[in-house]
């Protein structure tokens, strides 16, 4: 079973919503998930000198993007984030960007491992 999973999800190079979560974490300028963040991990048993968010807190897909794998089982800590949206003006027509909130989960570096060495099909990395 643990081979199909592999097949499933490759380790490939980081798509283009892995680097963009990526980025957000890391130059977010909002504090505001930091008590959740320390609460929830320290709750999980890892020491608060050991939470480290935008330096070892990070999205599944931000992992992703650093070459990390979030182990399977694996739970993190719910946090409400912003995400860009558009839509279209009735009036004009044109597309006027807003922000909406998002429940997304983090993990802790502990609960990832390094990606394996992917095996592509038809190129290489």
């Amino acid at each position: 079973m643990q081979g199909n999973a592999n097949l499933a999800r490759p380790s490939a190079p980081p798509k283009v919503e892995q680097v963009e979560a990526l980025s957000r974490a890391v130059n977010g300028l909002s504090l505001g998930n930091y008590p959740a963040i320390f609460a929830g991990f320290m709750a999980k048993g890892i020491p608060e000198s050991e939470i480290k968010p935008r330096e070892n807190v990070f999205t599944y897909q931000a992992w992703r993007a650093l070459g990390r794998q979030v182990r399977r089982g694996e739970h993190g800590v719910k946090v409400v984030t912003f995400v860009q949206m558009t839509k279209e003006n009735k009036e004009t027509g044109e597309k006027e960007p807003f922000r909406r909130p998002w429940t997304t989960t983090v993990f802790h570096i502990s609960q990832t491992d390094a990606a394996e060495t992917p095996h592509v099909q038809g190129g290489a990395q």
